[in-house]
């Protein structure tokens, strides 16, 4: 029996407001839920993972000739594509709490999970599998607690805004909103700072990503970008020109 583990269902946040705008997502397997956690820095003497950008992982992970690997910040492949996913090196906390307790290092961010053949695998930082997911071997997550949203997403007459939650009584009020309706859509990223959150936006049929305030972080130049956890996880975005395919951009708009 293929032993599959998920590493799709994080790639998909939950918009808090109704939206009106199809969002892409990966295909769904029929494969176990994983809690991720945060990416570790790794060490700077490794020469084959110099640091250009303190906020982004070493590895990222990038696609070619139609598979999966990871490169450093440099662009380098480290591990050679060959994998149907690779998502960012991040904690499983499942392996974390396996009852096993010899194969709860395997958990920690020092690992990676990858998909190859259907069969979910954790390879290291030089691409070694170092464990095969086996659903006996996997404990349950704590689950932490939700930290809620600060901003939400409004819609009027047909277009996206952004209000405070806490602080928004009366749409007729321009001035309350945070960001007045404007934009064809707009999507809260997932992320650890709920008071500063990155958005998602389109107009005019493109995409870019722009501040609570309005500011523009990203340009609107992108035919889609996808509303996951790679914000979260990696502090990039994933985008496309042409909406079929994507690769990783950072805040500066300097692509992977």
């Amino acid at each position: 029996m293929k032993n599959v583990v998920s590493i799709v269902g994080f790639f998909i946040s939950i918009s808090v407001f109704s939206q009106t705008k199809t969002v892409k997502k990966l295909p769904v397997k029929n494969i176990t839920k994983t809690v991720v956690g945060q990416p570790v820095v790794r060490s700077k003497t490794n020469q084959d993972l110099p640091v250009l950008n303190k906020e982004l992982p070493l590895l990222i992970p990038k696609k070619k000739n139609g598979d999966f690997g990871y490169t450093n910040q440099k662009g380098k492949f480290i591990i050679q594509p060959e994998y149907h996913i690779a998502v960012f090196f991040y904690e499983d906390c499942n392996l974390l709490n396996s009852p096993n307790e010899k194969l709860r290092k395997f958990g920690t961010a020092d690992y990676a999970t990858v998909e190859k053949n259907e069969i979910s695998y954790r390879v290291d930082q030089k691409g070694k599998r170092v464990y095969q997911y086996k659903q006996a071997e996997l404990g349950k997550c704590i689950h932490k607690e939700y930290v809620q949203q600060l901003f939400q997403v409004y819609t009027m007459n047909g277009f996206f805004g952004l209000i405070e939650k806490s602080t928004f009584t009366n749409p007729q009020d321009y001035k309350q909103f945070k960001i007045y309706p404007q934009y064809d859509y707009l999507f809260i990223l997932e992320g650890d700072d709920v008071a500063n959150p990155m958005i998602v936006a389109s107009k005019n049929n493109v995409f870019g990503v722009i501040d609570i305030n309005g500011n523009v972080i990203i340009p609107f130049e992108y035919a889609d970008i996808k509303r996951n956890f790679s914000w979260k996880l990696g502090r990039m975005f994933e985008v496309s020109k042409d909406g079929k395919n994507y690769f990783y951009i950072d805040q500066r708009n300097k692509a992977y």
